[in-house]
Order: structure tokens, then C-alpha cells, then sequence
């Protein structure tokens, strides 16, 4: 698995890479170097095969035709190995074939001529069927590094502190190319204070990311410019609606404002939690939109921060109608906060049980923060066994003595 880090050196994931000294920084490594997977266990299962039943031939009766079952050792080998090593064991199937009814004495009869002309044709269709999956494999990976690019130009490196804050997070993309996620967060230091974002589009694949870069420059934008976190939230709300109704709006339709059918049932929304720490006050406002509630830790107790009122997701406050309210919490030097997206908590192993977060944020509560964040990365990776369904993203801040948060 992958991971995209902000300040967090671990050394249990090969591609986590260090910052530089003294600069913030979040490097992104290739998809391309991950650890070998249950195909590479697998792949000398053929050959395997392949052995087995020409054991099993040369010791059964000659009544006993096995050979047959060789017409499996290149299907097999068309699913797991490159092209070039399935021809191989195709041809090695014939050639060990036709040497086993050599030895029984059926070479050249009927019976032994069609089993080697099926032994041919399943062969054929073998490599057809191995040329189509690498294509795919090609074409898949093509898709993923694209998504990638666009999330490394979207994810701005987090600083390794603002102000009076310290913060430290991590990005753990989805294993699977067609699972590539909008997770996004943001964090940035304005006139009325730092501002933080974190979010999750529902939806896969390039669609998603491209409603998270429309979200975050809206953020970006925003953050500076409105005095109120709720008119932040209230603005990413009417963003976002506009980008729903450009995805949804049909293209074949008599008018510009025609929609199609899509709209009507249309579920494209985006989670977000907006925070904001104030300049010389000891206070955190939060402004939930349908995301998942973070945890406060407080004099090493960690505890979930449930919204009295919470707020709509961005892209369905005029049909909820809901308005968003900022909640405030103390939050004094020594405190941390710890926001996260739903694969953080989603996540399932093997007998399908979800990922419970609570526990590895207390019990690492009072260490460092960047071991908090490495240790709770790699308490969701050794929870799913490296096989991350969905994209998952955690940054965690704390509240150091000292500093403003104003941007000057």
C-alpha cells in the first residue's frame, strides 16, 4: 500500500518518504513499487501443475488418461504470468503431452490426436485471453497514475505548523485502481486565524477528484476572504451544487437549463469538516457537513466531538435545508484534534469487521504527534491487511504554547 505523508517518518511502509529537514513537505511515491501481492504467490502454480499431472500420468495405469488435465496449465498461467511465459507453457504442454502418450504407446491415435489439437486450441485462447488482461492491466494503470497526478497537483503539502498549531497528517490512496477516491484537507493560515478542511466526495475515480480540486480552490479562496467559517461552509455548499448540476445537466437537452434524468437521482454530495482556531483565544469553532465527527484529546483522554447540530453534506443543503453552525470547544495548549475520513473508520478485515479508531487514538494519545499519526496509519493497515477499499486520510493537530494563529 501506498501512502502520501506530511511530516511522518515510518519506518514499517518502504515508501514512506522523510520531508526535508526543516521544510514542510508531503512527498508522493509510484503506485508502481508495491509490495508483491497474492498474484505474485501465485504465479508458480502452472509450472506446478504442470508437474503434477505429468507425475500423476507416468504412475497411474495406462488406462488412466491424466494428460487432459494439462489443458488447465495454460488457462491458469493466462490469468497470473506475462504472455510471453504462457506461451511457453503452452508449448511445454504439448511438447510434455505428446512424450507421455509416447511412453503409454497412444501417440498418434485418435483419441491421443484430439486431445493434443485441444490442448492447441486452449492454448490459442489462452494467449488471446492473456493479451486482453495485460491490455486492461495497461490501460487500468494508465487511469490510476492520471488520478494520482491529479491528486498530487490537488494536495498541497501540510505545513508542519501554523502558528501556535502543530500538525502532522497522512494519505493513504486505495489499493484498488478502481476505488481511487476524493479525499482532500487543506490547511491554511489567515487574517481571522488558521483555517483547516477536510473532506470526502462520495464517488470514485477522476469525477471524484475532480470535485475535490473544485472544493479546495473554492476553500482556498474563501478562507481569506469571508470573516465567518459558516459563510465559508454556506459558499462550498453553492459551489458545489454548481459543479453537481454541470456533471448532471444533459447534453442532448432543448435548453441550457434542461438536466437529465441522472439529476433526479443523483447522489453526488461531499462530507466536509471546517475548523478554525481564532487568534488569541484559546477556542476551536468547527462546522460540520455531514462528515464524521473528529476527537478532542484533552489531559490524554481522547473523545469524540459530536455536533449538537450537525449540518448538511456540501451539495444537498437546499434540499435538506439545513444551515451550518459553528460549535465551539475549548482548546488549550496541550490539546489535539484529530480529524480523519471515513476510510479511517470503514476500513474491514478479513471476517469484515470495521476498523475501530477510537482505541489506537487513546491508547497513543500521549505520545509525539508524528508517532500518533504513524501509529495510527499502521493500525489501519495491519486492520486490513494492506487492502484499503477506499481512500483514507488523517491529520491531527495540536495546540502548542506561544505563537498567534493570525496570518500577518
Amino acid at each position: 500500500m501506498t501512502s502520501h505523508t506530511t511530516d511522518v517518518p515510518d519506518t514499517t511502509t518502504q515508501r514512506a518518504a522523510a520531508p526535508t529537514p526543516g521544510k514542510p513537505g508531503r512527498r508522493f511515491p509510484a503506485r508502481g513499487t508495491r509490495r508483491p501481492g497474492s498474484r505474485a504467490l501465485l504465479a508458480p502454480a502452472p509450472v506446478l501443475l504442470m508437474v503434477v499431472v505429468a507425475l500423476t500420468d507416468l504412475f497411474t495405469p495406462d488406462w488412466l488418461h491424466v494428460s487432459p488435465a494439462m489443458a488447465a496449465v495454460p488457462v491458469l498461467a493466462a490469468a497470473l504470468l506475462p504472455w510471453r511465459a504462457t506461451a511457453v507453457l503452452a508449448c511445454a504442454v504439448l511438447v510434455i503431452t505428446g512424450l507421455l502418450q509416447g511412453d503409454a504407446g497412444s501417440y498418434g491415435r485418435p483419441d491421443s490426436d484430439v486431445t493434443l489439437g485441444s490442448l492447441f486450441v486452449v492454448g490459442l485462447a489462452s494467449l488471446a485471453a492473456c493479451s486482453l488482461r495485460q491490455r486492461r492491466e495497461r490501460q487500468l494503470h494508465q487511469i490510476r497514475s492520471v488520478a494520482e497526478t491529479a491528486q498530487r497537483a490537488l494536495m498541497h503539502p501540510l505545513p508542519h505548523r501554523i502558528g501556535s498549531l502543530a500538525l502532522s497528517g497522512v494519505y493513504l490512496p486505495a489499493e484498488s485502481e478502481a476505488r481511487i477516491g476524493g479525499d482532500f484537507y487543506e490547511a491554511l493560515p489567515t487574517p481571522y486565524g488558521t483555517r483547516i478542511v477536510i473532506g470526502d466526495v462520495r464517488g470514485k475515480g477522476l469525477e471524484a477528484v475532480g470535485a475535490s480540486a473544485t472544493l479546495l480552490g473554492a476553500f482556498r479562496e474563501l478562507a481569506y476572504r469571508e470573516p465567518s467559517l459558516t459563510r465559508v461552509a454556506e459558499q462550498l455548499d453553492e459551489r458545489a451544487r454548481r459543479h453537481i448540476a454541470t456533471l448532471d445537466r444533459a447534453p442532448d437537452g432543448d435548453g441550457p437549463d434542461d438536466v437529465g434524468t441522472a439529476a433526479l437521482f443523483t447522489e453526488r454530495f461531499a462530507t466536509a469538516l471546517l475548523v478554525e482556531f481564532p487568534p488569541g483565544e484559546p477556542v476551536t469553532r468547527i462546522v460540520h457537513c455531514g462528515h464524521p465527527e473528529p476527537y478532542v484529546v484533552h489531559a490524554g483522554e481522547a473523545r469524540p466531538y459530536e455536533p449538537a447540530r450537525p449540518g448538511a453534506p456540501l451539495g444537498l443543503g437546499d434540499l435538506l435545508e439545513t444551515e451550518p453552525v459553528a460549535q465551539t470547544l475549548p482548546f488549550v495548549p496541550g490539546d489535539r484534534l484529530v480529524l480523519y475520513t471515513d476510510g479511517f473508520i470503514e476500513g474491514r478485515d478479513r471476517r469484515g469487521r470495521f476498523h475501530d479508531l477510537a482505541a489506537p487514538v487513546q491508547a497513543h494519545a500521549g505520545r509525539p504527534l508524528e508517532a500518533m499519526v504513524a501509529a495510527l496509519r499502521r493500525g489501519l493497515v495491519h486492520h486490513v491487511h494492506g487492502d484499503l477499499d477506499d481512500d483514507a486520510a488523517l491529520v491531527v493537530l495540536e495546540r502548542l504554547p506561544g505563537e498567534d494563529d493570525r496570518c500577518v
